[in-house]
Order: structure tokens, then sequence, then C-alpha cells
């Protein structure tokens, strides 16, 4: 069996890049064996997501070999499929980002393949759309999304040539993932893979397509008022500039960026954790907002695919749940019918207003690589404020045109005198009451969720909240006509629903409540059940 220092010292041996080499054989020098089975516990994992770590040297973090590995691995596969690949090449502004996208462009035009290179530091919806509107066969976006400062990620678009259909420009599916991850454990160590481009039988293209994109975004959106303060931050992404453009073109023009926010800025100097989702995270945007006497802030993660959105309110500014701009987009976009698709573990609300409008309503396994596959979709969402608004554009979640499609509403409905909040009282008192909540639970040891699950499973709470438990189903074994994934689902006799899956990624159990009141909208009720069955979740769980 190899020691760890010679598993450490070869990698050293192959890595390109200096300085990540220099701290690997430090680490040898100094036989810090305790660091090294860190760096090197086993290839970081490729999957439908792709690749997501932290930055750092070695074969279970991100860095210029891992990046090289995958590309060439990636290149292995394509080249089996079609002549001369088609690769976009994106990435966000992230440390190590403009690197692993010179990388990238490199190994697929040294490995024959046409490498479309955007500008560096673009959104993730602008590779997804240019891997459509170039008719590529693949893309890859160099992005952590919204994952804390230290951390990079490698993300996988298929399209033209290599599939067909619905799957076009969407992120990847198996088998395609355990291909790719195979070929890159046979890919050769990454100082060997060729990246001389200039010499290499394929070809670097720089191309720009954001004009087009914009383009789209104005053709798509509804004319109407335009009357509309609107405070806008990118949380030091990427998505401020296009955003800003985006909603300029449609006619917007009282639009105000956060300031301390509006520059890229990888260390995200202003929040703990750079996802509008988290306590705090919006805080600098309702100072500004509060300054400028907005009606709505707009917020969009690092690589601008998530959109938050919240509203003034007598008692200071509220966030929508992803599930309640979800509701308001999709009711918008469906008043001529279509299909309307969420994961699963997302609002029911959205199917009743599907029925209610004349539209048909799909749910999928969690995440977009399902949800845009939908056939004939209109519009798409998932509850972790993820919105596909034009599907036929870009085959993914999109912040900067969810972010327009809220404005265009909300402009409409100011025009009326009237706001989100009474959109959604309209809806709940035409449709029921439908109220969401999350709730993780954190374990020390991630071996300890499985027998969790399979507790509650085999002895599921006789009631929630005072209403029976009618049932209790393993979506290990199938749910409404869904893939298995790990999961349960309760579901009371009075339409509450629980949804208990695993994080996947890490020692999390991930809940997902809702409750549904018919009758005189009350939320402040709905809520209240919510809290009930909370904590009677977690007395079940042990926890």
């Amino acid at each position: 069996m190899t020691s760890i220092l010679e598993t450490a010292r070869q990698w050293a041996d192959h890595d390109p890049e200096p300085a990540t080499r220099a701290e690997v054989e430090s680490l040898v020098e100094a036989q810090d064996e305790e660091t090294l089975r860190t760096l090197f516990a086993g290839p970081l994992s490729f999957g439908t997501a792709g690749l997501r770590g932290t930055l750092g040297p070695g074969e279970s973090q991100m860095n210029r070999a891992v990046v090289i590995r995958t590309t060439a691995g990636l290149m292995d596969v394509l080249n089996k499929q079609v002549d001369v690949p088609k690769v976009v090449v994106g990435c966000d502004a992230r440390h190590g980002s403009a690197a692993f996208h010179r990388d990238v462009a490199d190994v697929v035009a040294a490995a024959g393949g046409h490498a479309l290179v955007l500008p560096p530091q673009n959104p993730t919806p602008l590779t997804a759309f240019t891997v459509r509107e170039l008719g590529a066969d693949a893309g890859v976006m160099v992005t952590a999304s919204h994952n804390p400062p230290q951390d990079n990620g490698y993300k996988v678009y298929l399209g033209g040539r290599v599939v067909e259909g619905d799957g076009q420009g969407v992120q990847i599916v198996p088998p395609f993932d355990s291909e790719i991850a195979a070929a890159i454990a046979a890919a050769p160590p990454a100082d060997q893979v060729p990246r001389d481009a200039a010499n290499g039988p394929g070809k670097v293209e720089e191309v720009d397509t954001r004009e087009r994109y914009l383009s789209r975004i104005q053709e798509r959106a509804s004319e109407g008022p335009r009357d509309l303060r609107i405070t806008l931050t990118p949380m030091h992404g990427v998505g401020g500039d296009l955003a800003l453009k985006a909603l300029e073109a449609v006619g917007f023009t009282e639009v105000e960026l956060v300031a301390e926010q509006a520059q890229p800025d990888p260390n995200f100097p202003t929040v703990t954790f750079p996802n509008p989702e988290e306590p705090g995270a919006l805080d600098c945007a309702f100072a500004a907002a509060q300054e400028t006497r907005s009606d709505i802030i707009l917020a969009l993660d690092p690589d601008a695919d998530r959109c938050a959105v919240a509203i003034p309110t007598d008692s200071g500014w509220r966030q929508l749940t992803g599930d309640e701009t979800g509701a308001l987009l999709g009711d918008y976009l469906a008043r001529d019918g279509g299909v309307l698709a969420n994961s699963v573990v997302s609002s029911r609300f959205l199917g009743r207003i599907a029925q209610a409008r004349g539209a048909q309503w799909r749910t999928t396994l969690t995440g977009f690589k399902w949800i845009a596959r939908t056939p004939n979709l209109t519009f798409g969402y998932e509850e972790a404020i993820g919105y596909c608004c034009d599907p036929e554009a870009v085959a993914d979640k999109d912040g900067i045109s969810a972010a327009v499609t809220v404005a265009c509403l909300a402009a409409e409905l100011k025009s009326a005198g009237k706001n989100l909040q009474d959109r959604l009282d309209e809806l709940a008192s035409e449709l029921g009451t439908y109220k969401t909540k999350p709730l993780t639970f954190r374990f020390d040891d991630i071996t300890q969720i499985a027998p969790t699950l399979e507790q509650i499973l085999q002895s599921p709470p006789e009631s929630l909240a005072g209403s029976p438990v009618l049932r209790a189903s393993d979506m290990s074994k199938g749910y409404q006509g869904l893939d298995p994934t790990p999961g349960l689902v309760l579901e009371t006799e009075a339409n509450d629903r629980v949804i208990i899956r695993p994080s996947g990624t890490e020692p999390k159990l991930k809940c997902y409540l809702e409750v549904v009141r018919e009758g005189v909208v009350d939320w402040a009720d709905a809520e209240e059940r919510l809290d009930r069955i909370a904590v009677e979740l977690k007395r079940e769980l042990g926890l």
C-alpha cells in the first residue's frame, strides 16, 4: 500500500501550480500525515452538480490540477460522442476562477475541441444561455454559487449534438455523471494533460453573448407600467451589471445598487455567508432600501442564478420565501395556461394555481437538472429561491430574468394600488392558504442520518399538531411516480405535509414543512401550526 507521504509526493510532482505544489511539498517535508490525509482523502467527487469544494492543494480540494484532470475526463467523454466538441466556458469572480477558466479552455482546445470562451466574471445563467444560443455540445461554468469564500466549483451542461430534446442546455444527469467521473479517474496526471491550445488540434474562440441575453429578456418582458423604485444587490457577485442593464432595458429607471455590495469581491466582506436566504445577508439592502424608500428589494446570489425578494411592511422589510415568490411568478406566467413545474420539496400551491389557470403541473426530483427537463415547460422553480422564467432560453434557474419578471409584476400591482403581499392574500383567498417552512437538523456524524430516517419511517408519529398522520411514504421506493431518492413524506388528515431528506453533502437532515388552510386567510394561524409541527417533529427525531 502506498503511504500517504508517497501519495502526496507523487501528486506534488505532477501539480502544474507552483503555489499548491509548494504547500504539499512543505507538508511532506514536515511529515504532517494528519493534514495530508485530509488533502488526500479521495478524489473530489464528480456528480450531477459537477464539482464543489474548498480551494487548496491535493486531490480532495479544488485546484488547477483537479480542474485540468476533470476537463480531460469531460473531453474524453465528449470526443467519443461527437467530432470537435463545442464547449462554452464561463466563470464567476471567486478566488481561482480566472485561472480555472483559462485551464478549461486550454484543455478543451488541446483535446481537439472548440472552446467558446465567455468574458470572465459573468453569471451562471449567461453560460447556460450561451450553450443553447450557440448550439454548443457542452458548457462549463466555474463557480461555487453561494458557497463560502474559500470554495469554488465546476458545473457542467450538455447540449448540441450530445443530448436531444428537453435535455438541451441542462445540467448533467445520470449516466453522464458516472461516465465523466470514470474518465476523470482514468485521466493522466495534470502536468501530462495537453494544454497547448495554440498548437493543439482544436481552437479557442472568445464569444460575448451578453447583448443577445439582454435582448431576449427585453423581448420576453410583459408590457405595462414601470413605476417602481428598486433596490438591487448582487451580493458581491457577478450579476450586478447585467441585472441593472436588464432592468433598464425593459424600462425601469429607478434602480439603486447597494453600493457596498455592487462590485465583485471574492471575499464577500459585508456578509457572513453570501446566500440571500441566510439571516443578515440582506441587512445592507434593507438599510439602502429604507433610505431610498424603495418599493422592492431584489437580491441575487453571487453567481446570479437565484433571486431573493423583499417587500416593505408596517413592521419593516419582509423577505418572501421561495415558495411565495414561486407562487407569484407561476400565477403571473401561467395566465395563458402552459406547464408549471417545481421540485417535490416545494409547495403544492403551484399545482393548485395550475389547476385554476388551466395549466398543467409537474413535480420533479430536487434540482433544476430535473425541473428544466419538463417537456414544454412554461415556468419552474424550487423553494431555495431558484426560478426558471424562460426555459427556452435558459434551461436552468436564472436570478436575473426572475428579478425582471418580479419587477414587472410588482409594477403592475403598484399601478393598481397593490403590492406583492396583496397578491399573495388574493391568491390565498381564492385558492387556499399554503404556508411553508424549512427546518434543518445537523448531526455530528453523517452515519447517524440513515438510522434516524429509518426509525421515523418504521414508527411514524401518530399525529402532528393534532391531526392524524395518514401516510408515511418511503421516497427511496419511489413517490408519486418519481424515481427513488432518499427521504420520507408524512401526510396528515389536515393536509399538512412534512418531507425529510438527507442533505447529501453535509451531515444534515433537511425538513420541508407545509400546512394548508381553507377559508378565511389567516397567515398567523398557519405560521403557528407550522411552529407546532416543527416542535413535535424535533421531538420525534430525538433532536
